[in-house]
Parts: structure tokens; sequence; C-alpha cells
């Protein structure tokens, strides 16, 4: 079997594995929403070009005019604008020598360098008095990472610049130098210029721009790029190591055929991505409709029956990391809205819990251990969202807490490179409540003021009050010494609430509508006095006990799912390594 059909077996073959390995992102990135990558898809896309230039996507025909005809003419083609004066003498590359190729070329192919079959490093420049107000002026921003898709086209008349900017025409390949792994690189389809982090490539003759830029896209050009690259906060590709970089020539015909192939192939990608990312979406959608039955159930023994009917088709329906998410969103809401675990008549009602909270705190003040609070606003009907089963009572965090406070600006003075933790909003997590240490930050403490007002106790609950708002940290027992920076809440609360459901209930879908919500204040920022008036459902004190037990239950079964569904998604992601691997 020829190279190009075991490529093409490659890629037909393992359509499944191509579409079902998927990892999550790490950050949703610029630009983007998307919480997933289509990890096989981008690694098809890989392989095509892959094969592309290495001559194993197409069969050869015996027929074509080998490459080093090509080449020939090129330089003839060099020599006469050299003598013509239309271009300089171009510096001499050094010889390619074997050790340096890095694979084998098919019959009719030849190893070139870039600066032999390209003009690149060479182009004119433009000053702004040079264009008119309708010339495209090209930034690196323009131009989005990977795809190399041309997001949007700017005018000189909506972007003046005042430096110089490299001129390209039309049918130039334009590389983006800049962060080379960032893989900008299209085909320009007029005049135009460009910034000067971008290099305008022309050939000669006998190579076609699109087969110039499918090489530059290339996984192998684009190590050589990252392994040729200097400067650390900007890393570019220098003008010498690019124009040495080796280039598998390909006879003409045999780069119209590859073009037309990896057009083909791409679009079957594109159609893979498209129908791929429909069904991951239904499916989010067909979880988020299901999952809503059980939040919209009456009582907890309707909850039941419908939990055992989704129970049945968790090996279906759980398949996604967003898919568990949604699954331990919908357990935490179920949980504050009293509807995970039967209430028991037997217990307690939250109004008593609430009367002896509110003695307590009159008791504290008069002792002077707490200072006495502005009386907040009565819950209105808008404020609850749903109805409270028997024996629940709606408050506020401001009724079931000591106090909020947060740091000063003072904190910068006492930074040092041991002593007490300064806990800052970095530590804090969305959606849990476990403090993240892997950056520890120090302070030496005064020894009142500051250092007595914001110390760390156990139990205290931290919460982000600007940028990310509604981040979380709950403070376990022996922490040690800590305190926290301006951009984060401490609540503390009454002692009787000091267990584990107000930490559940600051991660649920009920709390984070609060602190998405429009603020009164600044954008993107929480006062303290919002963290006060923060509206919950309290359940008597012995039925919050039950619903943490619960909780901690059904979350070890998310936390299991998605254990399971790591591993195999891991074993995709090296299903499709292994494959790439094989296929070079």
């Amino acid at each position: 079997m020829s190279d190009s059909l075991i490529g093409n077996s490659l890629i037909t073959e393992h359509i499944d594995i191509w579409t079902s390995a998927i990892k999550a992102k790490s950050a949703s990135g610029r630009g983007t929403s998307k919480k997933v990558e289509l990890y096989g898809i981008k690694k098809l896309r890989e392989l095509i070009l892959e094969l592309a230039v290495r001559g194993k996507l197409v069969p050869q025909d015996p027929n074509d005019e080998p490459a080093s005809v090509l080449l020939d003419r090129i330089a003839i083609k060099k020599a006469q604008l050299v003598k013509e004066k239309k271009i300089k003498k171009p510096k001499a590359l050094p010889e390619i020598t074997d050790e340096e190729k890095p694979f084998e070329l098919p019959s009719g192919w030849e190893w070139s360098q870039l600066g032999e079959v390209t003009n690149y490093g060479v182009c004119d420049k433009a000053e702004s008095v040079d264009v008119d107000t309708h010339t495209w002026v090209l930034e690196l921003e323009d131009v989005e990472k990977v795809t190399s898709k041309l997001l949007k086209k700017v005018r000189f008349s909506e972007r003046r610049f005042k430096s110089s900017k490299n001129r390209f025409e039309a049918n130039d390949v334009i590389y983006g130098k800049l962060r080379p792994y960032l893989d900008k690189v299209l085909i320009a389809d007029e005049v135009g210029v460009c910034t000067t982090e971008m290099i305008p490539v022309r050939t000669y003759c006998d190579l076609l721009p699109k087969f110039l830029r499918l090489m530059m896209k290339s996984p192998y050009f684009i190590r050589y790029a990252d392994e040729s690259t200097h400067g650390m906060n900007l890393p570019r590709m220098g003008t010498d190591k690019a124009r040495a970089a080796l280039f598998p020539f390909a006879p003409l015909k045999e780069q119209h055929r590859i073009v037309a192939k990896v057009d083909e192939l791409m679009a079957l990608c594109d159609q893979l991505e498209s129908q791929t990312e429909n069904q991951l979406e239904t499916h989010q959608q067909l979880v988020q409709t299901l999952l809503d039955t059980l939040t919209n159930c009456k009582n907890h023994a309707e909850l039941q029956q419908n939990w055992a009917l989704l129970a049945q088709n968790f090996d279906t329906l759980f398949t996604t990391e967003q898919s568990i998410d949604l699954l331990k969103q919908t357990i935490l809401q179920l949980a504050v809205m009293g509807k995970l675990v039967p209430q028991d008549p037997n217990d307690e009602p939250a109004s008593k819990l609430l009367e002896r909270i509110a003695a307590e705190k009159e008791q504290l003040i008069k002792e002077k251990k707490i200072k006495k609070q502005k009386a907040l606003p009565p819950i209105n009907e808008d404020e609850k969202p749903f109805e409270l089963p028997n024996g629940w009572e709606w408050c506020r965090i401001f009724d079931v807490s000591m106090f909020t406070t947060s740091g000063s600006r003072d904190w910068a003075k006492y930074y040092s490179e041991s002593g007490a933790l300064f806990v800052t909003m970095g530590n804090l997590s969305r959606g849990s409540y476990q403090l993240r240490l892997d950056n520890k930050r120090y302070v030496q403490p005064p020894k009142d003021g500051e250092g007595s007002r914001t110390r760390l106790e156990t139990n205290d609950l931290l919460i982000s009050i600007t940028g990310d708002v509604g981040n979380l940290g709950l403070i376990p027992e022996n922490f040690g010494e800590a305190y926290i920076n301006q951009h984060t809440c401490l609540l503390r609360f009454m002692p009787e609430t000091q267990g584990r459901f107000f930490p559940e209930f600051m991660r649920s879908p009920m709390a984070k509508f609060q602190f998405d919500a429009p603020q009164r204040g600044i954008k993107n920022s929480f006062r303290l006095s919002d963290v006060a008036e923060m509206v919950l459902a309290l359940p008597p004190k012995q039925e919050q006990h039950r619903i943490v037990a619960k909780v901690d239950e059904l979350m070890a079964i998310c936390d299991d799912l998605k254990s399971k569904l790591a591993q195999s998604q891991q074993t995709q992601l090296h299903l499709t390594d292994a494959i790439v691997e094989n296929a070079y």
C-alpha cells in the first residue's frame, strides 16, 4: 500500500477516535467561550498537514516534472531579477547535509530552503503618507490563532498608523513571526500593509502560495520555528533562521493535488467539528432539561421518583465534564431548596434557631465583642425564588453571621518571605470552598489594629468581592496564623451556624445568581453590605446536618463519575497521539 493510501486510511478509519478525543480547556482563552477542546480533530488537522509536507497525502505521478527542475528554474529567475536590479543578491545559505534532513522525501521531491524558494525577509516599507484611506492595514490581532482565519479587515481610515509597516501584494503569504506557536499564516487577497511582526513572503515561480502556506502551518515547520525563536516575553523567529528552514519541495502538479486534497480534508474536519459541537450542545441541553425536572419537583418524595429514573441512565447522560458539573450544581440547588432530604416534623424549626442567634448577638454586642450593625430591610416577596418547606425560614446572611470585614490596602508594607500566611483572591476558587495553596504569600503582621481585625479563625468563609466575585475559601481547623487582603470578604458565622451548610449554600446556583446580579456599586465589585444582604433559605439545624451528609454522598458519586471520565478521555487522547505518532 502506498504512503498516500496509508495516510488516507489513517484519517478515515479512525473517525470515532478523532471525534471522541475531547479535553477540557485549562482556560477559556480570549475570543472564545468554549469550555472544551476538540483535541482529536485538532490533531487530525495537524496530521493532514504533516502528511502533506512529507509527500504522503496524495500519490506521486512519475510523469510529473521533478522538483529539481523547478529549483533550477527558480535559481535562473532569481539571477535574472538580480541582473535587472529588481532584487538584491540574496545572502548565500549553507549547504544542506544529510544529517539535517528531518525525514525522507518521496521520489521527485527535493530538499531546499525557505530563503532559496521565497524572498523571506525582503519587503518594502510603507509610511502613513504612502497609503490612502482605503488601504488594508493588517495587525496580528486580526488573525485568529491556529485557524489563521481573518477576523476583520481594517482600512487606514479606521486604523491610522505612525510607525513603518511592511507592504504586501495580493497572493503574498503573510507569516506572523511573533510567537510562532500561535500559527498565524494567511494569503493576502489584495494589496495592503501590515505590522512588522508579520512578514510578507513571496514566491519566485513554480511554488504555489497555498502550498507555501500549508507548509508554514504544518507541525514540522511550527516545531522548527519554536526551536528557533529568541526573546523571553515576546519570542519571535529571526530572519536568518527562517531563511535557513529546510523546505520539502514537491513537483508543481503534485503541489496542486496536495492543496486540493488538504482543502477537501479540512472541509471534512470542519464538518466533523460542527457535528461534534452540535452533539455536545444537544447533549448538554438534554442533561439540563432532565436536571430541571429535579429542581421542579414539589417535594422530596417526587424527587426520589425522578432521581430513580435519572439514575438508570447515568452512563449515557453524564459523559462529559460539563454534564457532571451541571449535576453537581443541581444537587446544591436541591439542597438549598429543601428538596434533597425529607423534612422531620420533630426537628426544631428554623424560626427558633433565628431567635436564639438574635439573642446571642445582642449579648455579644452588650459585651462589646461585636459591633451593632445597621438593621437590614425585611425580605420582600420578589427576593423569595421558591416556596419553603415546613420548618424553614427566609433570612439574610446578616441574620446568621457575626460580621463581615475585609483587609486594608496597607498590607503591602508587611510582605515577608515567611511568617503568617496571607490569603488573597488567588487562593480562592469558584464552585468550591477548598483553599488553593499552591501559591503562598506571607506577612509579618502588626501587633494591633489590622493584625487583630482580619486574623482568620477556623470556619471563617472567605469570598472574593472584586474581579471574579464569588470565589470561595473555608478556613479549616489548625490552619495557623493567617490574614486577608482588601479584595477578600471575611464572613464569620455565629457559633450555631458554623457548620458546612452555609459554605455549601455559597457555592450553589442560588448564591451564584446573587453574586452575578448587577451590583449597586462598581462593576465587578461586591460590597461587604451586599454579602450581608444575601438571601438564603434557612433549614432547621438538624436538617442542615442531614443535607450536608447527603451532599457529601452525592458529590462522591459525581467525583467518581469524573474520575472514570478522565481515565476514558486520557485513553482517547493517548490513542490519538499514538495514531499520529505512527503516521509520522
